[in-house]
């Protein structure tokens, strides 16, 4: 939004729809929007990277009969799967990143609102 833009909703703040929630279908248009989709892009590719790694080693752990090795896979399983954990948590922050600075903008316009409404006063 622009200044102009900004200013317009504050002088007519009755004709700002507050009544607009977030939905699930919201909430996905703006992770799959153009600024989020490198990120999208990142996150994918580390689950399918880290799972193909995973069930590599998971696969080489049984069937491996020497303890070294065993343990060796069995450490890169557990990496991997921690690492998508990491992935995983990175990638809910930045899908919730929209919808956090959406409610910040509908707060400044209540906080302009309310101090119209105190000048008038």
């Amino acid at each position: 939004m622009d200044k102009e833009q900004i200013k317009n909703i504050i002088d007519s703040p009755f004709e700002y729809d507050e009544s607009e929630e977030v939905t699930m279908r919201s909430w996905l248009r703006d992770c799959f929007s153009k600024r989020m989709r490198l990120v999208m892009t990142y996150v994918n590719a580390n689950y399918l990277i880290l799972s193909a790694l995973g069930i590599f080693s998971a696969i080489k752990f049984f069937r491996t009969d020497q303890a070294g090795y065993q343990i060796m896979y069995a450490a890169i399983f557990v990496c991997c799967n921690l690492w998508i954990g990491f992935v995983s948590v990175f990638g809910w922050v930045m899908m919730q990143r929209p919808s956090i600075s959406r409610e910040i903008k509908r707060l400044e316009l209540r906080i302009a609102e309310l101090n119209q409404t105190v000048k008038n006063k």
